[in-house]
C-alpha cells in the first residue's frame, strides 16, 4: 500500500525534500503557513533547481495544504509526517498534525537543532523519529520556488542520516532511508543524538556567522579573522558535546578533536581545520549565493533560530560548566540584528 506522507511546512528544506519525494511517485501533502507559497504551489506547480540541469524539474503532483485545512486529513490519515518548521514552532506544529496521524503513524523531524523531545512530548517516544540534513543547502528564494546550492552529497558525502531516539535500526528507519536515497545519499544511524550534536556544530560555526556578517558561506570561510572566529565556535560546542557524552561525527569532514584542539590553539590542528575549511575556487558554481537558512530569514525579515543553536549550545554549556562564551556572544550579536537594532556587517565580528 502507497504511505501517506505529509510535509509540514514546504519551505526550503521541507519543500525540497516533499517536492523530490513526489516528483519520485510518493503520495505528498506539503503543509505550509505562507499562504502566497500554497497558492503559487497550487497554481503553477512546484519549481525545484539545482547545480545541475538533472535537478531542474516542475512537481504538479503534491496535495498542497493551507493550515486551515488540514482537518480535511480526517478522511485519509497520514503515516508519516514529517515536521520541517523552524524549530521554536515545532511544538505547535506537531500538535497539529497530531489527530490526523493512522494508528501506527509516526513524526519524523527534519529540522536543524535537537526538536525530538518537544516532538515526544506531544505524540510519544515510540511515534519519533529523527533525519538529520547534513551539509545540504537549499533557499526558498521565492513562492513556489526552491533552489539547491551545494552539489549532491552522493558517494563524496551523506547527506540524510535517519535514526530511532533508541538506536535501533527498525524496518521504518530502512524504509525511509531507502526512500531518501532517491534525492541523495542516505543511512540509517544508531547515532541519532551524535548526529545531531554534529550537526548543530556544524550550524553553529556557520548559520549564525552568516546572519551576523552578511556575507555569503564561502565569504566568510574564505575570510581569515571570520574564519578563526567559527573554529573557536566549532571547539566550544565540540567540547560541550563530549561532555554531554555525546559520540560525535566528522563535522565538515573533519575529526570534532581536531576542530577543538584548533580552537584550543594546537597550531597543527588549525592548520588542518584551515586547509579543510578554506573554500577551494570553482568548487561550488552557487558559492555566490549559498547562504544557511538563518542568513536567509534576516534577508526576509524572519525570526532565526538563533537561540535553538548558539544560545542552546551556550545554555547546556553554562549547566555542565563546559563554557561555550563565543556562542553566548554571537547569539546576542544576532539576536540585536534579528531585531533591527544592528545592521549584518563583517566589523560585527571584530573583536578587540
Amino acid at each position: 500500500m502507497t504511505k501517506k506522507i505529509a510535509i509540514v511546512g514546504a519551505g526550503a528544506l521541507g519543500g525540497y525534500v516533499g517536492g523530490s519525494l513526489a516528483h519520485l511517485g510518493h503520495d505528498i501533502t506539503l503543509i505550509d503557513p505562507w499562504p502566497e507559497n500554497v497558492e503559487t504551489i497550487r497554481a503553477r506547480g512546484l519549481e525545484l533547481d539545482g547545480v545541475t540541469p538533472e535537478e531542474k524539474f516542475i512537481v504538479k503532483t503534491a496535495k498542497t495544504l493551507h493550515l486551515t485545512e488540514v482537518q480535511s486529513l480526517a478522511k485519509t490519515p497520514i503515516d508519516i509526517a514529517m515536521v520541517a518548521m523552524k524549530s521554536y514552532d515545532t511544538a505547535w506544529a506537531t500538535a497539529l498534525i497530531a489527530p490526523y496521524l493512522a494508528a501506527d503513524g509516526f513524526v519524523v523531524s527534519l529540522q536543524n537543532c535537537l526538536n525530538e523531545e518537544t516532538i515526544a512530548g506531544v505524540v510519544g517516544w515510540g511515534r519519533t523519529v529523527g533525519a538529520v540534513a547534513s551539509m545540504i543547502s537549499v533557499d526558498l528564494y521565492e513562492a513556489g520556488r526552491i533552489r539547491r546550492t551545494m552539489a549532491k552529497g552522493g558517494a563524496q558525502h551523506t547527506v540524510f542520516r535517519i535514526g530511532e531516539p533508541h538506536g535501533r535500526v527498525t524496518r521504518r528507519v530502512e524504509e525511509l532511508v531507502e526512500w531518501f536515497r532517491g534525492i541523495d545519499s542516505a543511512k540509517a544511524t544508531t547515532n541519532l543524538w551524535g548526529e545531531r550534536w554534529s550537526k548543530l556544530v556544524q550550524n553553529g560555526m556557520g548559520n549564525g556567522v552568516t546572519a551576523a556578517t552578511g556575507l555569503t558561506s564561502a565569504d566568510c570561510l574564505g575570510n581569515d579573522t571570520i574564519r578563526r572566529f567559527q573554529i573557536l565556535l566549532a571547539g566550544e560546542a565540540v567540547r560541550v558535546g563530549q561532555a554531554l557524552g555525546y559520540p560525535l561525527e566528522k563535522i565538515r569532514g573533519l575529526e570534532p578533536e581536531c576542530l577543538a584542539r584548533a580552537a584550543e590553539g594546537d597550531a597543527a590542528a588549525l592548520a588542518q581545520a584551515e586547509a579543510a575549511l578554506v573554500p577551494k575556487a570553482g568548487a561550488n558554481p552557487r558559492a555566490d549565493i549559498q547562504r544557511p537558512s538563518m542568513a536567509q530569514d534576516i534577508l526576509k525579515g524572519r525570526r532565526t533560530e538563533i537561540d535553538d543553536m548558539n544560545g542552546f549550545i551556550a545554555r547546556k554549556g553554562a549547566a555542565i560548566g563546559v563554557p561555550a562564551p563565543s556562542h553566548a556572544r554571537l547569539a546576542g550579536i544576532v539576536t540585536r540584528v534579528e531585531r533591527g537594532e544592528l545592521k549584518p556587517s563583517p566589523a560585527l565580528l571584530e573583536f578587540p
